[in-house]
C-alpha cells in the first residue's frame, strides 16, 4: 500500500490533472458521449456558425416550440447508453445518456403513407453528404430527374442539410436517414419521405456523439415500441388524366356517304349562290323559270329572194 502511495506522488502533474478532469466528467452521459458537453439550461444553441467553409445562419429560436429545442431531459428507459430512440407521435428524438436522462431533439417524421417503425443501426454518417432522390421519388416529382445520376452536391439547400447518418435494418438500406434540413420550419410536423429530419445545429450535436453501430429504435405512430419492422409500400406516382380521343366515323364498306348537296349556280357568274350552312338546302332544287322573249316578225318580200335575203328596195 505505501508502495503504491509513492507510485502516486511520482506521477507527473498533467497526468493527475487528467485523473482528475475523468472523475468530473457526469457518468450519466454514457460511454460515447463523455467528451461531449452537454446543452444547459435556457442555453441558446441556435447561433450561427460556418461548417467546412459552409455558414450554418443563426435561427431564431423564439419561433422554435421550447419542447422541441435540445436539452437535456428525464427519460425512463432500459435501452442502453447511446440508443436513439425516435417517437413519431410527439416529433421527438432521444438520445439516451443513461440513468434514465436523455438529450431530446425536435424533428420532423414521415408524411401520412411513408411513416415506417421498427429496429436500426447507425451504418454510416456523412458531412454535407450529397442527395440523390429516390427513384420512388422521381416518379412523383419529375422535375428531380436532374439528380438521377450525380446527385445534388452537399450545400445550404441540399435536403440533407449538414450532416446524415444512414440507417440499415436486418442489414438492408431501406433509404432512410437521420439528416439535417434547411427547412427548419417543418420541424414538428409529419413533412417527409419517411427520413427523420433535424435542425442543422442539431444534427451536427448528434452526429458528433454516435460512433456507428448504435441501436436505434422508431416507435409506432402511436408512440409504443415496435413489434418487428413495419415499411410502408411504395406510394404510387399520380397520373394525370388523358383526355378522351375523338369519335371517328366508320364507314361500313360498300356503303356511299351521304353527299353535301350545292345550291344552283347563278345564272350572272356560273358560281354557286351563298348559302348559310344553316339553311342550306337539303335536296335538289327545282330549275329556276325562265321566260322566252317572242319572236319578231320580219316584213314579207315582194320579188324573188336572192341568196335568202330580200334585195334592198322592196
Amino acid at each position: 500500500m505505501l508502495q503504491t502511495s509513492r507510485r502516486f506522488l511520482r506521477l507527473s502533474p498533467a497526468i493527475l490533472a487528467a485523473a482528475l478532469l475523468a472523475a468530473c466528467v457526469d457518468p450519466a452521459a454514457g460511454p460515447t458521449a463523455s467528451t461531449q458537453p452537454l446543452p444547459k439550461a435556457g442555453e441558446n444553441v441556435y447561433v450561427a456558425t460556418m461548417d467546412a467553409g459552409i455558414e450554418i445562419p443563426a435561427l431564431p429560436v423564439e419561433k422554435i416550440p421550447e419542447s422541441h429545442r435540445r436539452q437535456v431531459v428525464a427519460y425512463e428507459t432500459d435501452q442502453a447508453p447511446g440508443t436513439i430512440i425516435i417517437n413519431p407521435k410527439t416529433k421527438l428524438l432521444y438520445y439516451v445518456l443513461g440513468k434514465n436522462k436523455a438529450i431530446r431533439y425536435g424533428i420532423a417524421v414521415g408524411k401520412a403513407g411513408f411513416e415506417w417503425s421498427g429496429e436500426a443501426i447507425v451504418a454510416e454518417k456523412k458531412t454535407w453528404p450529397t442527395w440523390i432522390p429516390p427513384k420512388e421519388m422521381i416518379a412523383r416529382r419529375p422535375e428531380l430527374a436532374k439528380f438521377d445520376e450525380v446527385g445534388q452536391p452537399g450545400g445550404p439547400t441540399n435536403p440533407l442539410g449538414a450532416r446524415a447518418i444512414y440507417l440499415t435494418s436486418g442489414g438492408r438500406d431501406y433509404g432512410y436517414r437521420i439528416h439535417g434540413t434547411p427547412e427548419w420550419q417543418s420541424i414538428g410536423r409529419n413533412a417527409s419521405s419517411g427520413c427523420i429530419r433535424m435542425i442543422n445545429q442539431d444534427v451536427l450535436d448528434l452526429y458528433s456523439r454516435v460512433k456507428g453501430g448504435e441501436k436505434v429504435i422508431v416507435l409506432t405512430a402511436a408512440g409504443e415500441m415496435p413489434k418487428g419492422l413495419h415499411i410502408p409500400a411504395p406510394v404510387a406516382p399520380k397520373v394525370a388524366a388523358k383526355a378522351a380521343p375523338k369519335a371517328e366515323v366508320v364507314v361500313p364498306a360498300g356503303a356511299v356517304p351521304t353527299l353535301k348537296v350545292l345550291p344552283t349556280p347563278s345564272i350572272a357568274t356560273g358560281t354557286p349562290a351563298v348559302t348559310p350552312a344553316a339553311t342550306a338546302p337539303t335536296t335538289t332544287p327545282a330549275p329556276a323559270a325562265t321566260t322566252t322573249a317572242p319572236a319578231t316578225t320580219a316584213p314579207a318580200c315582194t320579188v324573188a329572194l336572192v341568196n335568202g335575203v330580200c334585195p334592198p328596195g322592196n
